[in-house]
Order: C-alpha cells, then sequence, then structure tokens
C-alpha cells in the first residue's frame, strides 16, 4: 500500500538450547517486519532434521502445537518476502532435504545473482528441481560436491556462488552460518549464558536476541563460515578478502531502529540523519512531523538539529490488512488514508517539515502531502532522510525498474512539483556517508549512484529470491 521498497528477509540460528525451536519462533517473530509472506522453523536432534513452514505470519503459524513437534538443541528460522519470482508454499523456507550427506535444512536472505546460469546447468546434467527458489541451487552444489563433510562441501558452494548471501544450514550434528565476500545482508552473533552453558545466536538483526535474552557479541564477517557443533564454535574464512559493500539501506529503512546492523545502532544513524538534512537546507518552520514509522528517528534528529517543536502529526493504522473494500465514492486518496490520519489541532495553520526514508515512485508522497495540506498546513516542506533513488537493487531488495523510480525520470524541482511540497531536499551522498560513518568505504550505495560492485543481473534472469 505504501510506496516503499519491500523488506528483504529475516534469519535466526540457534545451537545448545532445549528449546531451541522456540527462541528460532521468537526470533523470527522480532523480524517478522523483513518479510510477511511466509515463515519457517526446522530443529535438529542427533536422530532427524525437523521441519515446519506455512505461508502468513509467524503467530499464526507457530502454535504450541506444532513447536512441541519440532525437538532438539538447535534450529534454524526464516521469515520471508520474495523478491522476485512467485510467492508459494514450495519456495517458503527452510528448505529441509535429504542428500547424500545426510538430512539438512537450509535457510537464506539475498540474491544469488548467478543462481539461474548454474541452475542451467545443472539441469542440463539431469539435475531436478522442485522450486522456483535460488536457495534450491545452493542445496543441489552442495551435494554434487566430492567434498565428504558438510563443512567442506558448503564451501564448494559457496565459491560457485555471486551476489549477496547470509545463510543458516542445518544438519543432525551442526549448524553453519555464512557471509557472502561483499557482506551485503547483514548476520549478527549472540549468546546466551546460563548454568554454565553457551547458546550460540545468529540473526540478521539484533533486535532479535533482546527477546530471548541473548548478548550481541558481533557479527559474522563478509567471507566468513561459523561452525557451531558440540565441539564449540569455529570460524574459518572461505572465500579472500575483498571490498565490503554493506547495504546501506539497511539503516536508512528496512532494519528495525532498536537493532544494532553492522556494528552500529541504527537509531544513531537515523538521527544523524536527520540531523544533516537541516544542516544542508534549514528552513522556518513551526512543527517537524514524521511519516511513521520509518521516518521517526530521522524527524527526531531534525528537530533536535532545528529547535524546531517533533510532533507526531499523522497517526499509522498498524492493523490494517492486505485487502479491503474502498467506498464506490472514494476519493484518490483512499489507500493513504487507511493508513495514515493526521492529527488536525497539531498541523493546522503551521509551517510543517514532513520528514520520511525515502521516495520511490513519488505516489504515496504526493498523496501524504495533500493529506498535510487538507488538515490545514500552511506550509510543507519535504525531507528526504537519503539521497534520490536512481537505479534498481539486485541484492535482495525488492525495488522497482529503474523507469518507476521517479528520481531517474525527474529533477529534484520536478519531483518537488510532482508531490506538491513547497520545498523539497534530499540528504547529500556524502551526509548518508557520514551518517553511518563510512570512513572505511564499508557500504554499497548502489541504488543512488548506478554503480554496482559486481556485475549487473538483469531481474527477469533472476529466480526467486530472499
Amino acid at each position: 500500500m505504501f510506496d516503499k521498497f519491500h523488506e528483504e528477509c529475516g534469519v535466526v540460528g540457534i545451537y545448545g538450547h532445549d528449546e531451541a525451536a522456540n527462541l528460532a519462533n521468537l526470533g523470527i517473530f522480532t523480524l517478522q517486519h523483513r518479510g510477511q509472506e511466509s515463515a519457517g522453523v526446522a530443529s535438529a536432534d542427533s536422530l532427524d532434521v525437523y521441519c515446519y513452514k506455512a505461508m502468513g505470519h509467524v503467530a499464526d503459524i507457530f502454535t504450541p502445537t506444532v513447536i512441541n513437534g519440532l525437538p532438539g538443541n538447535k534450529a534454524i528460522g526464516h521469515t520471508r518476502y520474495s523478491t522476485t519470482g512467485d510467492s508459494a508454499h514450495l519456495n517458503a523456507q527452510p528448505f529441509c532435504v535429504t542428500t547424500n550427506k545426510g538430512r539438512m535444512a537450509l535457510a537464506h536472505n539475498g540474491n544469488i545473482t548467478n543462481a539461474a546460469q548454474i541452475r542451467h546447468e545443472l539441469e542440463a546434467e539431469g539435475a531436478i528441481f522442485s522450486a522456483s527458489s535460488d536457495t534450491e541451487v545452493v542445496l543441489h552444489l552442495i551435494s554434487r560436491s566430492r567434498e565428504r563433510t558438510i563443512p567442506a562441501a558448503l564451501r564448494d558452494a559457496l565459491l560457485a556462488l555471486e551476489g549477496a548471501f547470509s545463510l543458516v544450514l542445518l544438519t543432525k550434528n551442526e549448524l553453519i552460518v555464512a557471509r557472502d565476500p561483499n557482506g551485503f545482508r547483514p548476520m549478527a552473533i549472540g549468546e546466551i549464558l546460563k548454568d554454565g552453558r553457551t547458546t550460540y545466536c545468529f540473526a540478521s538483526e539484533t533486535c532479535a536476541f533482546d527477546l530471548i535474552e541473548a548478548r550481541y557479541i558481533g557479527d559474522v564477517d563478509a567471507g566468513e563460515m561459523v561452525i557451531v557443533n558440540e565441539k564449540g564454535l569455529t570460524r574459518e574464512r572461505y572465500a579472500p578478502r575483498r571490498a565490503k559493500s554493506q547495504c546501506v539501506f539497511e539503516h536508512v529503512y528496512f532494519s528495525r531502529p532498536d537493532s544494532i546492523v553492522f556494528g552500529r545502532p541504527v537509531v544513531q544513524s537515523r538521527e544523524r540523519m536527520g540531523q544533516y538534512l537541516f544542516e544542508q537546507m534549514p528552513i522556518a518552520a513551526d512543527v517537524v512531523v514524521p511519516v511513521p514509522d520509518s521516518g521517526v528517528a530521522a524527524a527526531i534528529g531534525y528537530s533536535a538539529a532545528s529547535g524546531i517543536p517533533f510532533r507526531m502529526g499523522l497517526i499509522r493504522n498498524h492493523h490494517v490488512g492486505r485487502t479491503f473494500i474502498e467506498p464506490k465514492q472514494a476519493d484518490r486518496d483512499f489507500g493513504v488514508k487507511l493508513k495514515l490520519n493526521p492529527v488536525r489541532h497539531l498541523i493546522e495553520g503551521k509551517r510543517v517539515v514532513l520528514v520520511d526514508d525515502s521516495i520511490v515512485r513519488g505516489t504515496t508522497s504526493a498523496k501524504i502531502v495533500r493529506m498535510v495540506r487538507s488538515a490545514g498546513a500552511t506550509e510543507v516542506h519535504m525531507r528526504i532522510s537519503c539521497p534520490p533513488t536512481i537505479s534498481p537493487c539486485y541484492y535482495g531488495v525488492d525495488t522497482p525498474d529503474q523507469e518507476q523510480l521517479i528520481a531517474a525520470r525527474k529533477t529534484i524541482d520536478e519531483i518537488r512539483d510532482f508531490i506538491g511540497a513547497d520545498t523539497l531536499e534530499f540528504l547529500s551522498l556524502d551526509n548518508l556517508r557520514r551518517a553511518v560513518t563510512d570512513t572505511s568505504k564499508e557500504f554499497c550505495y548502489a541504488c543512488y549512484t548506478g554503480k554496482y560492485p559486481t556485475d549487473i543481473v538483469p531481474a527477469e534472469s533472476l529466480l526467486t529470491t530472499h
């Protein structure tokens, strides 16, 4: 309903806890914002690997009966948004299969950009696929490896992959976590220390650790594989070091503000984005209003830097479903009105600074500006906490084609006129780098620059991704 980039996916891994499946369930519940199409948990004991997944939200899928049917002291979880391809149960994760190396379950977040090419080669050699997912390609590569151990076979598979991935692999005996050599997608490490035992935890964001009372201890490094088994935790590099390309949009929009991502508090980055927005283009105004929820932290930073009061002048309805019956006489802004409602007495007669995280197509921004004006604002000044988005992402983010991105077709003045704001300012690329403290050039800014850190792969050639 909102004109936003869609979330990617969330993954969780747990090793060494009697309630591993439930901890994985709680972890992906906390990561529900990263994907709302399907969810799954796989657990393992010394006898077998067990799996349950379904379409829908985590809380609706994992009842006590389901969790009780997932025994063992290790588990992985996944909540999914498909960035390309089909949204269907057959593509829900984790993928649980029996191979020549034993029973295993695999889940990942990202886009394997050469998965279609690998799949075509495998199919030509007689391989059979049951889904349209790039995750399945990884399982085939593991099975076909001549290495005898699963860690070695996974290493073989990883070296054949290109693109973005943070993955978790579960067997009867171990949990293996790996991150692509560019480090596009995040993967944090945590631990629970209790009764002399250590439970190791892995998650796309650290907010998943807070609910299960795990302590954040660092990140899986780019190009690193972490193996956890009865011998403890082992870290090894499976690929040569290369320049990191961490997705800056995790800090702009995707991640929850209470998470630490890429070793940095997300809320700190967003507040600085707002601060630097004011420094770029000061404006005389009466109130700073965020577009909830993603614009809140940047609006707080803008208010603190400017001294202009922060007010929640737009209230979001969090309980709108995917479908609704629209009144026959509904106006063109009805969809946004379902989600947002202005607080007239905070806006009427005021010069409003409206803070949001991004403008994609521009259609929703135009509706929000009209809504704020209809609530009585005398001026509306739009401020965006990232640079203009001019290029699609191929690394695990569902972005429109370039011709649908308004900033790829229009100047900032033209965008301002299209959305109907009095002024419009985007955060500069340099200030975005400052906000995330990217002194070592470790972030990917391809959606703002069109300069990709790997070979570009057209979206239509990708398999279903996560």
